[in-house]
């Protein structure tokens, strides 16, 4: 056997034939790679499950549907998924490679695009509870469309202020409070 694991081929007489490795655990697994996949997928629907089903409930949360049975349901499934995924692989199916995308594996990654993209992130962070949403949130979407390429220096921040403030507004609507910021008494209409 060579050392990349294919058989080889050996003279009998005058016709050649290849001496197969003996089966074993590392031939099984061989080629079965997706089975680490379905593996963590079952050991998070068991946690999932495992914590939901100790999750403390007040007599006053009971009912019909109470707050254990959406993460009983979520965990059925992982586990249900994860089974499913290890049967699919042992009867030979595998995941088919990405051809969808114009990727250079050669390529070296671009350092300056992911700092700048956790930059805007972390600016975000840094100023969710100073500046508000409507502040931080222009930030981080002007970050990113700087960091992903677009030069547009007056149109970019101007979208930026759109959108941050449009979610505000968005999620004001649905009852989810965003920090304002120096903004609040401004936007106090929205809620």
């Amino acid at each position: 056997m060579t050392m990349t694991g294919t058989p080889t081929p050996q003279r009998v007489g005058s016709t050649e034939q290849s001496v197969a490795p003996a089966p074993g655990r590392r031939t099984l697994l061989r080629g079965r790679s997706e089975l680490l996949v379905a593996g963590m997928l079952a050991v998070l629907g068991g946690l999932v499950v495992t914590d939901a089903v100790r999750m403390p409930t007040d007599f006053a949360q009971r009912g019909p549907v109470g707050p254990k049975a959406l993460p009983i349901v979520v965990g059925l499934a992982l586990v249900t998924v994860a089974v499913l995924l290890a049967a699919d692989i042992w009867r030979g199916g595998h995941g088919e490679a990405e051809t969808g995308e114009d990727i250079d594996l050669s390529a070296r990654s671009d350092w300056r695009t992911l700092t700048l993209l956790a930059g805007a992130l972390l600016a975000n962070a840094a100023l969710i509870d100073t500046g508000g949403w409507p502040i931080s949130g222009a930030v981080l979407f002007w970050g990113a469309a700087y960091a992903l390429g677009s030069r547009h220096y007056l149109r970019d921040p101007l979208i930026a202020l759109a959108l941050s403030i449009g979610t505000y507004v968005g999620m004001s609507q649905l009852g989810v409070v965003l920090p304002g910021g120096p903004l609040e008494g401004v936007l106090t209409w929205t809620a």
